[in-house]
């Protein structure tokens, strides 16, 4: 079943409750005071299905100037919308208002019911239809159809009624599969309910039981019941009016707002900074100055931010540019959402602006390539919007689970895009995703700090790891350059040995006197046996060389020396006649102590430790529970 919300817009008093009512047999006005002075003040709902397979989630927003707020909070996720206009006085300022807040939020499925037309003779009619298609096309909405409709005689309610099947059948259904997004419109308790939540589901599905998470105040509930229009669900797809009833340890009216939002993933950050593009509509009294205080709407959230423009210090009715809206209070914003700009005092609609990024870090300014990115997040092809966001995040790279909020696709649609974009030079590690740029340089960066370590260190056999994820400059915990050291390993542009990188044409290069030291290094060692000092204690003739450690650790690559800790080093000759010794005495033993191996290992403990240590790494012998076995 294809699930629509459908909204209603227009000036007070034209009669947009009445024709809901005759449309669905509800009244949607629930409000003492509305029914005291019969005009709409809150946001009121009906449901109706016009055909088999279809429903439409009807909501009916208050047309008062004083009541715009509630009306912008009930135009968010309006799939088709019914611009009332009366025929007796046709087109008002709130009418104005609430087309110019439709356009803004992308509304683009219209019918217009030109209300109480049997107040009104037919030449009248058509003049005042006349005016509504001029005022129409100015917005540039065209061929939008104008139905004369009276509640009183029922003239035009079947019209009505096939024009909304007619749109419903070209709007796509709202993706189930996409993440949770549920702006709450209204809450109230009903005894043995408890917290009772009700919205327009954007996106994704509930199910009864789920944990949920209330934004920006990131209050966790559980969903206790689902309901639609009052008929119990145990689950609730996107494009439906939803009442959930949540439970929690901090859950009640008074935690749970209008303007929060039900989500369900924990990827999803609140944001300070909205990196947007604002138009200014073309009627709009105000220019947007730098620096200048605005309302800014989303979903059924009002908070105030300043706007730092990027591009110039003013726009101008009818113009456009880049800024950053730096919020007073946190807003759950994805890109590609589009918010309404009011002014701050008196309040009315300057425009709109369509959101960029999200989390943004503090800008001054966007050049011309900026630009381009930004024009790309919010207008390219998936793969465009894709590499233009990888593009952005540079050395930080875009988590994964970053995704669906940084580029408003839905999971499986980045999943879809990654795959393709891999085969283009994209990288992806086990959490985040690097663009080809990122790639190139950080590659680039592995081959000339290898390249340079190889000329200060002649002696090393290569960098260690390490050391080369210090150097790239991705804060991942060397994800990325891991990935990147295997790939140029595997096409013959490094190679790796016991955790030392090098290039695949080097190999150490002694000097002469590098040489006689070497061999002076192994007779001393080959001297000393066992009980070798400690580096430090070594004789002064080698102690006094600047190279004396990149020669010992020569050695060790080669196979000489083993270092059996930071400063001791034994011939590598020695320790294997103690590995064959150990066998040879103790195999089969267990529960064997370190004096128990100073038969084959005559030594003090200063050094019987040490290589009993290095007859566990060898497997010659086996620790468990402070003693030793010989297998």
């Amino acid at each position: 079943m294809k699930k629509l919300i459908l909204g209603t817009a227009g000036h007070i008093d034209h009669g947009k409750t009445s024709l809901v009512q005759a449309l669905t047999g509800i009244d949607t006005d629930r409000l003492k005071e509305e029914k005291e002075r019969g005009i709409t003040i809150d946001l009121g709902f009906a449901e109706f299905s016009p055909k088999p397979g279809f429903e439409f989630g009807v909501v009916d927003v208050p047309g008062h100037e004083g009541f715009i707020r509630n009306m912008v909070a009930g135009a968010t996720g309006m799939d088709l919308v019914l611009l009332v206009i009366a025929s007796d006085e046709s087109v008002m300022p709130q009418t104005r208002e609430h087309l110019d807040i439709l356009q803004i939020l992308g509304v683009s499925n219209l019918i217009v019911a030109m209300t109480k037309a049997d107040l009104v003779d037919r030449e009248w009619r058509e003049l005042v239809a006349g005016d509504i298609e001029e005022f129409l096309e100015e917005r540039s909405f065209y061929d939008v159809p104008i139905i004369p409709v009276s509640v009183k005689t029922g003239l035009g309610l079947a019209e009505i009624m096939s024009q909304l099947m007619l749109q419903a059948e070209d709007i796509e259904q709202r993706s189930i599969d996409d993440l949770v997004r549920m702006p709450i419109d209204r809450v109230f308790s009903i005894k043995g309910t408890g917290t009772v939540a009700t919205g327009t589901l954007w996106s994704g599905c509930l199910r009864q039981g789920s944990e949920i998470v209330l934004q920006p105040s990131e209050t966790r509930a559980r969903i206790r019941g689902l309901e639609v229009h009052g008929e119990k669900s145990k689950e609730v797809v996107a494009g439906q009016r939803v009442a959930l009833a949540v439970s929690g340890t901090s859950v009640s009216t008074e935690d749970v707002q209008r303007g929060q939002v039900v989500i369900d993933s924990p990827n999803w950050k609140t944001s300070f900074i909205l990196t947007s593009k604002l138009q200014i509509t073309k009627r709009s009294p105000w220019n947007v100055r730098h620096g200048q205080r605005l309302r800014v709407h989303l979903g059924t959230d009002e908070v105030m931010a300043r706007a730092i423009l990027l591009e110039s210090d003013e726009i101008r009715p009818g113009g456009s540019g880049w800024i950053q809206l730096r919020l007073e209070q946190p807003l759950l914003a994805r890109v590609k959402d589009r918010l309404v700009v009011r002014s701050y005092s008196p309040v009315t609609t300057i425009g709109g602006a369509i959101v960029g990024e999200v989390c943004a870090s503090k800008r001054k300014k966007v050049g011309e390539s900026e630009r381009s990115v930004f024009e790309s997040i919010i207008g390219g092809s998936r793969e465009q919007v894709f590499e233009s966001v990888v593009g952005l995040a540079g050395w930080k790279g875009i988590q994964k689970t970053e995704f669906p909020i940084k580029t408003g696709f839905s999971p499986k649609a980045c999943d879809e895009v990654l795959e393709r974009a891999l085969t283009k030079g994209f990288k992806e590690t086990s959490v985040s995703i690097f663009g080809v740029d990122v790639i190139n340089q950080a590659k680039s960066k592995i081959r000339n700090e290898v390249g340079d370590f190889h000329k200060i260190n002649p002696l090393s056999v290569g960098m260690s790891i390490e050391a080369i994820r210090n150097k790239v400059p991705v804060d991942d915990g060397g994800k990325l350059t891991d990935v990147l050291i295997d790939e140029m390993v595997r096409a013959n542009q490094l190679k790796v040995s016991d955790g030392l990188v090098y290039r695949t044409n080097h190999s150490p290069v002694l000097s002469a006197d590098q040489e006689l030291v070497v061999n002076e290094l192994l007779d001393f060692y080959e001297a000393a046996k066992l009980e070798v000092p400690e580096v430090a204690s070594l004789p002064v003739q080698f102690t006094k060389r600047e190279d004396l450690w990149s020669i010992l650790k020569y050695l060790e690559h080669r196979g000489d020396l083993v270092a059996l800790n930071k400063e001791l080093f034994v011939k590598t000759s020695l320790l294997e006649d103690v590995l064959t010794q150990v066998r040879g005495e103790f195999e089969g033993q267990k529960d064997l102590s370190p004096s128990d191996f100073k038969i084959s290992i005559p030594v003090s403990r200063k050094y019987l430790i040490p290589i009993l240590s290095y007859c566990d790494r060898r497997g010659v012998t086996v620790r468990e529970k402070g003693a030793r076995s010989v297998p």
